[in-house]
């Protein structure tokens, strides 16, 4: 969670949702720039990888300068530029347009499985981002209300993943880059909304009512206080 979404929320005299929990679009717009800028270097140049990865990385550099002028944190920003390099390596080694695009599919696949095992040891990562957003730690899951809403939750971001798999895992095997960019593009912030939105939904819809909201852990065998009349759980 950035600084600035908790003094906007704060400002509007509102609670926090997932999405500014979450970090809400930048991220996920940033990351479709790099992509977008190495199909466009590889086109114009008659589809050199060089000249691709070249225009990936440039980019890929002022989007990150671009980011910690604006204070967002430095270790999500290297993280990023993290990730284009590595596919930049890999682009170099192979010589294949189609691999600038295989780290994002592996990751993926790694993180649809990670999400997974998550909800079934009932440590819901929804839940460990958001508690740790809220400086929480693991109190979150001695509130069953709450272990059970992130769990709910958690199955929309696994889902993401896998829908990721499916799309882009046919399109790397038949070499379709601009259709891999597109994919790329339409399966990053507006897939992020969508799983905002359910997510949040789902674990506003698992609370029962009463429940104080996602601030305020409700430990087993605890009576829970019933919100103020006109306020907004969460």
């Amino acid at each position: 969670m950035t600084g600035t979404s908790q003094r906007d929320a704060t400002a509007v005299g509102r609670p926090e949702s997932l999405a500014d929990l979450l970090g809400g679009r930048r991220g996920a717009v940033d990351a479709t720039v790099p992509p977008v800028a190495f199909t466009v270097g590889w086109l114009l140049a008659g589809r050199s990888v060089t000249v691709g990865v070249i225009t990936a990385l440039t980019v890929g550099v002022l989007v990150a300068g671009w980011r910690l002028r604006r204070g967002h944190r430095p270790r999500s920003v290297l993280v990023g530029l993290l990730a284009v390099c590595v596919a930049a390596i890999v682009v170099v080694r192979t010589g294949r347009a189609e691999d600038f695009f295989l780290v994002q599919l592996l990751a993926n696949a790694a993180s649809a499985l990670v999400w997974a095992v998550s909800i079934v040891v009932r440590w819901p990562l929804l839940g460990v981002v958001v508690g740790a957003a809220l400086g929480q730690r693991g109190r979150w899951r001695r509130d069953p209300a709450l272990l059970r809403a992130y769990g709910r939750g958690s199955w929309v971001w696994t889902a993401t993943y896998v829908l990721r798999v499916a799309v882009f895992l046919p399109l790397y095997l038949s070499g379709q880059v601009l259709a891999l960019t597109a994919a790329r593009v339409g399966l990053t912030w507006p897939l992020v909304a969508t799983a905002l939105a359910l997510s949040w939904a789902l674990v506003r819809r698992a609370l029962p009512a009463g429940h104080p909201g996602l601030r305020h852990p409700v430990p087993a065998g605890e009576v829970e206080t019933p919100p103020p009349a006109g306020a907004v759980r969460g």
